[in-house]
Parts: structure tokens; sequence; C-alpha cells
């Protein structure tokens, strides 16, 4: 077992901690409802390809022209798209305490996290989440997805750290007990009070 003082690293997912999920199935039902679509036709066309979409190999456009846009609308495709950046949300506390927490917490933060690059992009920007983050594993730019071991295994490459040195949060039970099987010390976050108490702890532990 590693000791506290020398972890070094601690991965983060970001839907579901710090964000809500960035295109969720309650989102695509609500999409649904407003721009009135047939959901079941819409989720069946999104599980098909979203995964593509996920690790980089199509645009947002084409994941749409799939899923929403195969027929004619009465609708314009920049009003879908505002409806599904609107979906993004800060969570309350963990971001903003995070940001804070990290400035002498002695620890590098990089964020794995599955999802499309247009989406991507504009919540790094949106919630300026390169005041808790110092890299991003985003799968769409790495062409790998959770729960794939590789997107760890890339992200403790290039952090130049061994699993012993690390720690790993996600709200997805999956994903965690993928974290624990590279030997990778990991917490599933339930709440922020919870997430907020391990992370003091493992700083406190740290700097003694």
């Amino acid at each position: 077992m590693a000791k506290y003082n020398d972890l070094k690293i601690l991965f983060f997912d970001v839907g579901g901690i710090l964000l809500t999920n960035g295109w969720g199935h309650e989102s695509r039902r609500e999409a649904a409802n407003k721009f009135g679509l047939d959901y079941e036709e819409v989720n069946a066309l999104h599980n098909f390809i979203f995964n593509v979409y996920e690790i980089g190999s199509i645009t947002l456009d084409q994941y749409l022209d799939t899923v929403i846009f195969n027929q004619p609308r009465d609708f314009v495709r920049e009003d879908f798209k505002e409806f599904m950046y609107s979906q993004s949300i800060e969570l309350p506390d963990m971001l903003a305490w995070l940001k804070e927490w990290k400035k002498d917490c002695g620890f590098r933060i990089i964020s794995i996290n599955n999802e499309g690059k247009e989406l991507n992009d504009y919540r790094v920007q949106k919630f300026k989440l390169h005041e808790c983050f110092d890299a991003f594993i985003s799968s769409c730019e790495v062409k790998m997805r959770k729960p794939d071991p590789g997107i760890w295994q890339l992200a403790m490459g290039i952090a130049q750290a061994s699993p012993n040195q690390c720690v790993y949060f996600d709200d997805r039970i999956m994903f965690v007990k993928m974290a624990e099987n590279l030997g990778i010390r990991a917490y599933q976050h339930t709440d922020f009070e919870t997430t907020k108490k391990i992370l003091n702890e493992l700083k406190e532990q740290k700097l003694n």
C-alpha cells in the first residue's frame, strides 16, 4: 500500500461530480418534449452512434444528422445545439470548492472524462475548468472512452505516475471498479460533503 505522501495525482470525472452530464437521458427526454420528437426513436439512434461521437470520430453536426436531422424538422440546427449546451449546469458546491482547494493541495488534478469535442470544449470554457484541472484526458481527444482501461493507463503515462500514486473519483461505480482493477485507489462520488472529507484527509496525510 502506498504511503499517502507518495500520492501525487488526483483523477476526476466531470459529469455527475462537478457538472451535470453533458447530454444524458434526462436531457434527451426533455429535448424530445420541447422539440416534438419521438424519444424512443431518438434514444435508439443516440445509443447507436454516441460512442462514436465521444471518441472524436464524428463531429456534433454529424451526430445530429444521424439522430435528429435525419428528416425535415420545424426547428433549426442552431436552436437544438443551443438547447444541448444549456443542459450543462454546475452542480452545487463542488466545482467552486475544488478550484479553491487546488491552490495549496499539493496534488496535480487531471480530468478523465467521456465527452464529445464540441460539448467538451464548451464545458471547459464556460465553467473555467482550467482553474481546477492541470490537464484533460477527454475521450474525444484520445480516441478512447471509459471503461476502456487504456484511458487510465494513458492518463498515468501522461502524468508519469504509477497506479499507487493516483486517486480517482467518479460517480459511476463501474468506472471506479475499473480504476481499482488497475491498482488505482478509487472512490465513488455520492455527494459533496463526502468527497470533500476524503480530499481533505488526503491533503492532510500528504502534508504530514
